[in-house]
């Protein structure tokens, strides 16, 4: 099919829809909504041309495959979502952002403690929503002053990014690659190969972090001022959702079973606690007194109990769709035959280094989910430490640009016009040296991986 008609459309058709998912900001079209269309058509152009030519079954089976793939990815993150926003619903972001807020920090102190906060976060909330957390407490705590809003919001994409790229919960991509179970020229690609890239990936934060330390204005803004408490049985929700990835771990290390059907377990765990929840709720009065809540034999936790299957329901069904688009949409594109050839190109003529770096660059403009599932579709017999590095490139190339990454594209909405794709272009130099010498740092520390 790659020199048939319907090859050449289902070509052109995919990359229509990456440039209409990477104009969300100024289309309002989400980005999902071409990519789903652009699966069907895909698949729909491979099945007419499969049966003119014999081979519907090959094709089936290679739909049903890829469909296979997609369903545990969405599955794994459906769960991590859910506890993301149960967590949200138990007000311990809100307790963060109004402990950081009101520390009296200068906007420097906050420059750095929101940077930390993020590449901290990321590796457990992942990088989308670890930047919006932080980026709002950006925005509140200097609403009137643009410079800082704008180089915080920078300063938050960068460390989500970078903090997202050494742990298999902290990207998309990172996620993609441990479901996959790689195997490499020289061993499996598992849960803990990643954190190999953790000092990479914190030269990626702290070289721009350094340099923009300088542009980030003197003073100090006035505290938030603003109260939040954690809910009832936030703590142990904490708690559970590190047990749930601990039995996906397990599920995955010891058992070699599908690290889904640990997060599905720990799913479990989530709805018996909400159960709990449910049965021991009272409702939160308007203006009940804290003496008067501390004296009573069940804590008050606020005005509806807690449900699970709201915040099931709540989970980001656009990412969920989109990541259904691109995973279909390059499987066809890897059935008819163009990734064959690119992978050629690139990691048997150029070689497996330059060509990962490139990949890592390419997702600036790509977004690194499509790039990242192409890399994947191609399969090259790389070893472990080519797929690290395929890893930070595609995680911190995001970077570059402010449409590179979900989360810079989240706090350009967010920022009310301070945060731009050109105020983060005028840093791109920058965050360019960043990813060349944590690509260097990775090469010279994990020679041994190579």
């Amino acid at each position: 099919m790659t020199a048939h008609w319907s090859g050449y459309l289902a070509l052109i058709v995919f990359i229509f829809a990456i440039l209409l998912a990477s104009l969300e900001e100024y289309t309002h079209l989400r980005k999902s909504k071409p990519v789903v269309v652009t699966a069907g058509i895909i698949w729909a152009l491979i099945g007419w041309y499969a049966m003119a030519t014999g081979s519907s079954v090959e094709a089936e089976e290679s739909v049903r495959e890829n469909l296979l793939h997609y369903v545990e990815l969405m599955l794994l993150m459906l769960v991590v979502m859910t506890y993301i926003n149960a967590l949200g619903e138990r007000q311990v972001f809100k307790t963060l952002r109004a402990w950081v807020g009101n520390r009296g920090l200068s906007y420097r102190g906050l420059f750095w403690s929101s940077g930390i906060i993020t590449f901290v976060l990321s590796p457990f909330l992942d990088n989308l929503a670890s930047a919006m957390l932080v980026g709002a407490l950006v925005v509140a705590v200097a609403p009137t002053n643009g410079r800082f809003i704008s180089l915080g919001c920078l300063n938050v994409v960068i460390a989500a990014n970078a903090g997202g790229a050494f742990s298999p919960f902290g990207d998309i991509t990172t996620l993609i690659i441990w479901q996959q179970n790689v195997q490499t020229s020289n061993g499996i690609l598992d849960f803990w190969s990643f954190f190999n890239l953790f000092i990479p990936s914190l030269i990626n934060f702290l070289i721009p972090a350094c340099a923009m330390h300088f542009a980030v204005p003197t003073g100090r803004p006035e505290p938030l001022q603003e109260a939040a408490g954690m809910r009832r049985g936030a703590r142990r929700i904490i708690v559970l959702f590190f047990c749930t990835i601990a039995t996906a771990v397990f599920f995955r290390g010891v058992l070699h079973l599908p690290a889904v059907i640990g997060m599905l377990t720990g799913l479990a765990y989530l709805q018996f606690f909400g159960y709990y929840l449910k049965k021991t709720h009272r409702y939160r009065e308007a203006g009940v007194a804290d003496a008067e809540q501390l004296a009573s034999p069940i804590p008050i936790d606020g005005r509806n109990p807690f449900d699970v299957f709201v915040r099931v329901a709540r989970v980001e069904w656009d990412t969920l769709l989109f990541i259904y688009g691109v995973a279909l949409s390059v499987g066809g594109l890897s059935y008819i035959g163009y990734l064959a050839i690119t992978s050629d190109v690139m990691y048997n003529q150029w070689g497996h280094t330059p060509a990962n770096i490139a990949v890592g660059l390419a997702s600036s403009v790509l977004e690194n989910i499509p790039t990242m599932y192409s890399v994947l579709a191609m399969m090259p017999d790389m070893s472990r430490g080519q797929w690290l590095l395929a890893t930070l490139g595609v995680g911190t190339g995001g970077s570059l640009l402010a449409i590179g990454s979900a989360a810079g594209v989240a706090l350009m909405a967010q920022s009310n016009g301070n945060y731009t794709f050109f105020s983060h272009l005028k840093w791109t130099p920058v965050i360019l040296l960043a990813y060349i010498a944590s690509v260097l740092t990775h090469l010279w520390l994990n020679a041994r991986l190579f």
